[in-house]
C-alpha cells in the first residue's frame, strides 16, 4: 500500500480531513449505521476496553463492596492495577511502534522518533519524562476518582445498575461514555489554553510535539485533575463496575492509543485497529486548533477546526497571533 507524504508530514490521511462527527444535521441514517456498526459491531478499540474491562472487573480489581470503608489495602490494591494497567498499555505500544520498530515508519505521521539529550525534557528523555508523568501524577489522579467512584456506589450514594437489571442503560452508557468524554475533554482542553493555565500547567503537555504511546497521559497534576474529573459524571448517573473501569481505561489506555504516532495498527498489510488520528496530532504541532476530537464537532462550530491543508496552517497561525498580539 502506499501511503500519502507531503514535506510536513511522513504519513497524513486524504485531505483536507472530512467530517465523521455523529452530530450533524439533518442526521444521515446510512452515515450513522455505519459508524455503529464499525464502533460496537467489530473488534473495535471500545469492543476491546469493554472487554478489557469485563475481565478486569472479574479478575484483577477489588469487588466494589470493599469500598464501603476506607482501607489502604483495597486502595493500594486499585493504585497498583492502575499502574499495571498503563504501564503495559502504553509500555507495549511503545515497545512494537519504538522499540521493536515493527512497523516502521508505515501510518506514522512525524517524521522524527522520540527526543533524546535535550534539556527540554525531565532526565533529557522524552520518554523517561512521559513515563514519569504517566505513572506518577497520571496513576493517582485516576486512582484518586475511581476509589471516591467506588466508595459512592458501594454507600449507595451514586445509583448503580446492573447490566441484568437494566440492560438497555448500560448498553446506552456505553455508547454514551465516550461521547461523554468527548464532550467533557473540549471544554477541559480549551480552559487549559487560556494563556495563564496554558504556561503553567498544559504546556508540559504540549512539548511533545512529536507524540509516542507515553505521551497521551504525561500531564501536568493540575492537567490530571480537570482531565480525570470526568468520572465524576459516574456520581450523578447510574452506573454499574464494568462501566467505571470502561471509563477509566478510556482515560488512562485509551490516552497512549490515540497518542501512538500512527493511525493505524497494520497487521499483513491491513488496517486492524484505529489508534492516533491526525486531527489530533494537527493540535499537537499547531496548538491552537482541533481542541477536540472528530466525534464532537465543537471545532467546526467554533471555527478551530485545522483540515490538515496548507490553508488551514495559514488560518491556525493568523488566529494564534492574533490570540497572543
Amino acid at each position: 500500500m502506499s501511503d500519502p507524504v507531503s514535506k510536513d508530514w511522513n504519513y497524513h490521511p486524504d485531505l483536507p480531513l472530512a467530517d465523521p462527527s455523529i452530530f450533524v444535521w439533518p442526521p444521515r441514517a446510512g452515515f450513522l449505521a455505519r459508524w455503529f456498526a464499525r464502533n460496537w459491531l467489530s473488534l473495535s478499540e471500545r469492543v476491546m476496553m469493554v472487554l478489557l474491562a469485563a475481565a478486569l472487573w472479574l479478575w484483577v480489581y477489588p469487588d466494589f463492596s470493599v469500598a464501603a470503608t476506607w482501607q489502604w489495602g483495597w486502595v493500594l490494591h486499585v493504585w497498583l492495577a492502575n499502574l499495571a494497567l498503563v504501564f503495559i498499555c502504553a509500555g507495549a505500544l511503545h515497545w512494537y511502534f519504538f522499540m521493536r520498530k515493527g512497523q516502521g515508519m508505515r501510518l506514522k505521521f512525524d517524521k522524527r522518533d522520540m527526543a533524546k539529550g535535550n534539556a527540554l525534557w525531565s532526565f533529557r528523555n522524552q520518554v523517561h519524562d512521559n513515563m514519569y508523568w504517566s505513572l506518577g501524577s497520571g496513576v493517582f489522579f485516576l486512582t484518586a476518582f475511581q476509589v471516591v467512584t467506588m466508595w459512592l456506589m458501594a454507600n449507595g450514594y451514586a445509583l448503580t445498575i446492573t447490566p441484568m437489571s437494566n440492560p438497555i442503560w448500560f448498553v446506552l452508557s456505553l455508547i454514551l461514555l465516550p461521547i461523554w468524554s468527548a464532550f467533557h475533554f473540549y471544554w477541559v482542553h480549551r480552559l487549559l489554553h487560556v494563556p495563564l493555565l496554558y504556561t503553567h500547567v498544559h504546556s508540559l503537555h504540549h512539548r511533545n510535539v512529536n507524540v509516542g504511546p507515553w505521551s497521551g497521559f504525561s500531564m501536568h497534576p493540575v492537567e490530571h485533575l480537570l482531565y480525570c474529573s470526568s468520572l465524576c459524571i459516574h456520581w450523578i448517573v447510574p452506573s454499574d463496575p464494568i462501566l467505571v473501569l470502561f471509563h477509566v481505561i478510556y482515560l488512562g489506555p485509551g490516552a497512549a492509543m490515540t497518542h501512538t504516532g500512527y493511525e493505524d495498527l497494520l497487521i499483513k498489510d491491513k488496517r486492524r485497529l484505529a489508534l492516533g488520528t491526525f486531527y489530533h496530532q494537527l493540535h499537537h504541532r499547531y496548538y491552537e486548533c482541533n481542541y477536540g476530537n472528530q466525534e464532537m464537532p465543537w471545532d467546526r462550530w467554533f471555527g478551530t477546526f485545522h483540515n490538515g491543508t496548507p490553508e488551514g496552517t495559514a488560518e491556525t497561525r493568523a488566529r494564534k497571533k492574533q490570540m497572543y498580539s
